[in-house]
């Protein structure tokens, strides 16, 4: 290289960063050069760190690209860098601050620094008002931790940026605090930070003072995403314009670029709402069962929802919170159930999921008499002849939720008021009883009318009525008296089943196909009476079953063979022409698991009023095998020509107007005999 090029090179910092790479020995002058220049640029920047320095920009960003080959000589600059965002964080420039945060990440990903101070300061940072170095920060963060666990978990690391950021939530700045808790929970839910001192740090986010900390808690242990919750300070939105309407406004007026970013930024957001409806919904209930004291979290949590101010929406958040609590883990929170029992009201805003939340919060471990009030305001006030089919269906549906989960909340009286409704007039009411003496039947018929009980099965003479607290602890599996009590027997029955089947396949041949050979048929002498036809007494089917089920290991065979014989049990004497609603039934049982669908309640056997669109869709159905409709009587030829009539329809009016006005004029009865005659000549010709 010429001295001309060497002399112009120190002050080519990309030329001199690629050479530097490549050959660190060669240009360690230059290097030591452009360091003693940063350092005279850093003490004059110190001075006034709110002015901009190109020079210390690019210097700081050349040096951090290039301390991984001089590591003796930059050993101190990441600690320099890092001391100068910690002082002046929040008076610094905003593009110097980004440069300097950005040679950080540089010399973390180059492995020149720990993780614990660059994180830690990182986390801290989040109080500096730029969204756009908060927003980078938070995904170098959450990338960082994710490459630190991916092999293996670095327990040491995780737990000292935990206990950082347990500190970090309490902040007085609410900005750097809702940061480290999005932090938290995207860690959770990229499985990188799915433990349980991680859910309960975020517990602590649930009684904040500040609302959108409140609510991103809530939502995480909800599993909702949407922003149907905001904060009260935040405008209201415009309704969202399907793009037709906005492309059509465009249409109309002047052309300007701003009128065109105006229109891309809506048609933008519309493509984003209609991903986030796409998007499903996701429950986080490993989070809710990794809660290290369920019981204090709710009482506490409960008592500051009697005693919030927030809105309506956050209420209902944390009512639902408390009633996933209640029910998941079987908690005894009496007095949340009075609490809930004041807004269970036809009339009320979002009764539906206030009827869920009161349904998901029963338990059987609850007494009976804490419920019974729920259950009978429910009645009093949905399910009577001055409301609605709709009202009265949601109530029902809402009883029979809560019974089904304490049995014991629904007294003789009520349940035979309520089956009453079994022959409404409306569907949605019938199905709603009916599918409550559905329940009952199982679990207690005793408390049911005679008609409503049905015909008795096998599986209602063994059902027991528990009573509270009580369990159905047996010692033996259920239906196991129909199996043999040796493996052995069973070969024995298949190997008769095989010779019984051989005898009829013989017998059912012709005199002239058989060779006269003799067939070996098994006679049962008088002994070998078949007891099965004999019925067993209850106190032996038990002895069977318990002997069966302590003295052999039961295959897949046989467990298919019990479950063919409860699904017998529960169907023997039953009427023929209620499979489809006991498929139905069954469905539902197992869709209900350890928390309740909105669907159950707001499940209304009627046909809703089509709107428009579904409507359209409906008639465009219907039209798929059909021809296309055409008006009036077609032609035979459909090559033939059209006569002046059917030409004169397409013509233009003023064409035509003349001959339209003449026939409107009223005839002459001269003109009428000419017409007359003229007709009858026609018609006389064309017969001969």
């Amino acid at each position: 290289m010429s001295d001309r090029n060497r002399n112009k090179l120190p002050n080519n910092l990309p030329q001199l960063q690629n050479l530097i790479k490549r050959d660190p020995g060669s240009y360690k002058d230059e290097f030591l050069q452009q360091f003693r220049h940063y350092e005279s640029n850093l003490q004059i920047f110190q001075l006034k760190p709110s002015q901009y320095s190109k020079t210390l920009d690019e210097l700081v960003i050349f040096l951090a690209q290039v301390a991984h080959c001089y590591p003796e000589e930059m050993k101190d600059f990441p600690q320099a860098v890092r001391d100068v965002l910690q002082r002046h964080s929040s008076t610094l420039d905003r593009t110097i601050r980004m440069t300097l945060c950005k040679a950080l990440i540089l010399l973390r990903n180059k492995g020149l620094v720990p993780a614990t101070s660059v994180l830690e300061l990182f986390f801290e940072m989040f109080r500096c008002q730029d969204k756009l170095l908060r927003k980078t920060l938070y995904t170098y963060i959450v990338s960082d931790i994710k490459n630190v666990n991916i092999n293996h978990k670095n327990a040491k690391l995780n737990t000292t940026l935990q206990n950082f950021m347990y500190t970090m939530l309490k902040d007085n700045n609410p900005v750097a605090a809702k940061m480290s808790l999005d932090v938290m929970i995207e860690l959770y839910r990229r499985n990188i930070w799915k433990d349980a001192k991680t859910v309960n740090v975020i517990t602590t986010a649930c009684f904040s003072k500040v609302t959108k900390i409140l609510v991103a808690a809530l939502k995480f242990f909800l599993g909702t995403d949407d922003d149907d919750v905001k904060d009260s300070d935040s405008e209201e939105e415009e309704e969202t314009k399907s793009a037709k309407e906005l492309l059509t406004g465009h249409r109309v007026g002047k052309k300007t670029k701003k009128r065109q970013k105006k229109l891309d930024r809506a048609l933008g957001n519309l493509k984003k709402n209609k991903k986030k409806k796409k998007k499903a919904e996701v429950f986080n209930f490993s989070a809710l069962h990794l809660l290290h004291d369920p019981q204090g979290l709710s009482e506490k949590l409960f008592r500051q929802l009697e005693s919030t101010t927030e809105r309506f929406e956050v209420k209902l958040m944390m009512v639902d919170f408390v009633s996933r609590l209640v029910g998941i883990h079987q908690l005894f929170l009496f007095n949340f159930y009075p609490y809930i029992q004041r807004f269970l009201q036809p009339h009320q805003r979002e009764v539906t999921r206030l009827l869920l939340f009161a349904a998901q919060s029963c338990h059987e471990l609850v007494p009976p008499e804490n419920i019974e009030g729920v259950v009978k305001t429910i009645a009093n006030n949905f399910i009577t002849d001055r409301n609605s089919g709709e009202v009265m269906a949601v109530g029902l549906n809402a009883v029979r939720e809560i019974c089904c989960r304490c049995p014991l909340a629904m007294s003789e009286e009520l349940i035979q008021d309520l089956a009453l409704y079994k022959n409404h007039r409306d569907k949605s009411v019938m199905m709603a009883s009916r599918s409550l003496i559905q329940l009952y039947r199982k679990i207690n018929p005793d408390i049911l009318r005679r008609k409503d009980k049905g015909r008795p099965t096998e599986a209602i003479k063994d059902l027991k009525v528990l009573q509270y607290a009580e369990k159905d602890a047996r010692t033996y599996l259920q239906g196991t008296e129909a199996l043999q009590e040796n493996e052995e027997d069973d070969d024995v029955d298949n190997e008769k089943k095989q010779e019984v089947d051989g005898w009829e396949s013989c017998s059912d041949d012709d005199d002239d196909d058989s060779d006269g050979e003799w067939v070996d048929v098994h006679h049962s002498s008088d002994d070998e009476v078949d007891n099965s036809a004999v019925p067993e007494s209850k106190e032996e089917q038990v002895k069977k079953a318990k002997t069966i089920s302590t003295s052999r290991i039961l295959t897949q065979d046989d467990f298919k063979v019990l479950q063919r014989r409860q699904a017998a049990k529960e169907t023997e004497g039953m009427k023929s022409g209620g499979k489809k609603r006991k498929r139905d039934q069954e469905e539902e049982e197992e869709e209900r698991g350890e928390l309740l669908k909105l669907s159950m309640i707001e499940n209304v056997h009627k046909k809703r009023v089509h709107d428009k669109e579904s409507r359209l869709a409906t008639v465009m159905a219907g039209r798929e095998d059909r021809p296309k409709y055409t008006h009036g009587p077609q032609k035979m030829n459909p090559h033939a020509s059209t006569t002046n009539k059917d030409k004169a329809r397409g013509k233009n009016y003023t064409m035509i107007k003349h001959k339209v006005m003449n026939r409107k004029k009223k005839r002459s009865f001269r003109d009428k005999q000419i017409a007359l005659r003229n007709s009858l000549l026609k018609r006389q010709k064309m017969k001969k």
